[in-house]
Formats: structure tokens, sequence, C-alpha cells
């Protein structure tokens, strides 16, 4: 049985509920292997969460790992890790609208336009370009000589892609040929990457941790895009993993997390003293700063088990809610 047939056999009888407001999606990305992915949202407003969403609403599992969301116009695109595929939903129900399928691995999506967009991928060598109108696949960028690919920024008609896996690369895409132009050599492992005001580059290398070779040093680094040149780099403590980093709605102030949460200035010579918000002892995992205000959200997978928590504080780090979500709560998508 096919998604739209499954939908149609389990939701009669079901109305559709309405997301109103502000909100934030929380991608709950559940245990590998586990299927049990699955998908939040917050209501800024009234400081309600909503609890697996897209069960709820489709009376289908949301799938093995899910990864990411992003919006364009009243659709959101889930990409699904370990199921290999992008589930469309409206943004205003939660309703299912559609799929993409045949991927890889897939892991976040940038559009470039309404009619394409482009999806990384963590095995695929590969990144997958996609029609957002009419959900097909319509061509690829092949990345040989690096095995993943992570987080896009786009600057102009170049798009910045950070490779991850034992990498130390970022690569520039013309977005109007879909042709990979040049690299940019940062730190080892780059992850998560902004940029900032002054559209410079702003790339969180988490150097190699958790892996079984030998590791490296994690470092937050400034790159020139024009130059390809690192202009500012920060050591971190490789002790612990470097993740997440995202930055404020005025785009001059940096949050990341490395094992406490931290702000940092686009203009800072060094690493601050102190974290906006201490660990307290338990598993800071996702990290988000809503576009629009500034505040901050902090996901807590606990013990990777049990339902997980979001912390959410103003940019200065007072807190102001704390929702129970899914399980490894993971990423946010915040929807205006």
């Amino acid at each position: 049985m096919n998604d739209n047939a499954w939908i149609d056999a389990h939701r009669q009888g079901q109305s559709d509920q309405v997301l109103s407001g502000s909100g934030v999606f929380i991608v709950n990305e559940g245990n590998f292997m586990s299927g049990n992915a699955t998908l939040s949202f917050y209501d800024i407003t009234t400081g309600e969460t909503t609890n697996n969403l897209f069960y709820r609403t489709n009376a289908l599992p949301l799938g093995d790992v899910a990864q990411s969301m992003s919006i364009l116009d009243s659709l959101g695109y889930i990409a699904i890790n370990n199921s290999g595929k992008i589930y469309i939903i409206n943004t205003a129900t939660g309703k299912y609208s559609g799929k993409i399928t045949g991927l890889t691995s897939p892991r976040y999506i940038h559009f470039v336009s309404q009619e394409k967009a482009y999806v990384t991928d963590l095995y695929a060598s590969a990144i997958t370009i996609f029609n957002p109108v009419t959900f097909q696949i319509t061509g690829s960028i092949s990345t040989p000589g690096h095995a993943s690919t992570e987080q896009m920024v786009q600057i102009g008609s170049t798009l910045y892609v950070t490779c991850w896996s034992s990498d130390n690369t970022i690569l520039k895409i013309d977005t109007g040929t879909d042709a990979v132009t040049g690299e940019i050599k940062v730190g080892k492992q780059p992850k998560s990457m902004v940029k900032d005001k002054n559209n410079q580059l702003w790339v969180l290398c988490d150097g190699n941790y958790g892996s079984t070779t030998s590791g490296g040093q994690a470092e937050l680094q400034q790159a020139n895009p024009e130059t390809g040149q690192i202009e500012k780099s920060f050591a971190l403590n490789s002790d612990n993993i470097a993740s997440d980093l995202s930055i404020n709605a005025t785009r001059d102030t940096l949050y990341f997390i490395n094992n406490d949460v931290w702000q940092m200035p686009v203009t800072a010579s060094q690493l601050p003293a102190t974290p906006v918000l201490k660990n307290p002892g338990t598993i800071y995992y996702g990290l988000g700063v809503d576009p629009e205000n500034s505040d901050i959200y902090v996901s807590d997978a606990i013990d990777y088990l049990q339902q997980g928590l979001v912390y959410r504080l103003t940019a200065k780090g007072i807190p102001v809610d704390t929702m129970k979500t899914g399980i490894i709560p993971g990423s946010f998508c915040f929807r205006q």
C-alpha cells in the first residue's frame, strides 16, 4: 500500500487541525533503525506543543531518523535520513502533500528558486536536485572525493556546501549551471555553517569528534567567501562535540553548542569567557535561533530513549518556556 492509500484508509473521520500563528516545528530524530521519528509543533503565542503531529494528522509514521525541515511558501519539506525520502506537508495543518523518494540519505534542503531545490546527502557523494512544485528529482551534482555533504548557504548565485565525514572542505557551486566551481579548505569535519551581516561565512568544525580514527581540533572559523581565506579561527573544547552553529535575526551574533551553549558577536577577537546557557550535566543536542526575535531554542536529548525537552530562552539567555517533545529533538524549523 502506498502512502496516499494508507492515509486515505486511516484518516476517515479525522478533521484537519489548524496550526495557527507563528510557531516552531521541532524535528525529532527518533532512534536509528526504530522508525520512531516524529514531528512536534510549538505555538509561540499560546505556548502549546502538539507532539506526534505527522502521525496524528496522517495516520502515517514519519520514518527512520528525521534529520531536518525546510519551508517554501505553505509547504514544509522533511528530510527522513535513514528512510531515504522527503515528506512534504501543509504547514498550516500538518497534512501530507506528497513525497520525494529515490534518495540515499538526505540531510538538508536548500531552495534556489520556486522550481529548484538542492538536498545534501550523507552517503551519496552527490547533491540531488529536485523540483519543489512537482516533487520530482531533476538531476544531481556529483561531488567525487567528498563522501558526505551537509549544510548549505547561498551568497549571490554561489552556494557553499560543507563536506563533513573526515573532510575539511566547503564546496562552491554555481546555482545557475549546477557546476562545482571551487572549494575552500577549513578545519576538520565542517558541519554547520551560517553567513553573517557582512556576507562572511562562519563554519563550525567538530574536529572528527566521535570517530574511531585520529581526531582533530574542533574549531569555529570565519572564512572569506571571495578569497577563500580563513580570517579568524577559534579552538574549541574537543572533548565535547561542537555543533549547531546558528545566528541571530540581525546576523551579528553567533550561537553554538560545545557542551554548554555559547553566544559570540561576529566582531569578537576571542571566545566568550562564560556560556549563555550552562550545561547542568545533560545532553544539549540541538540549537535554533528564531529569525524574527532571536529567541534561543535548545533541545535536550536526556538519554536518547525517552521524550526529549526543548528550552526556550530570550536572546540574552533568560528562560521563557520548557516543552516536552519526541525522542531526540534534533532540529528546528521556524514558521513565521
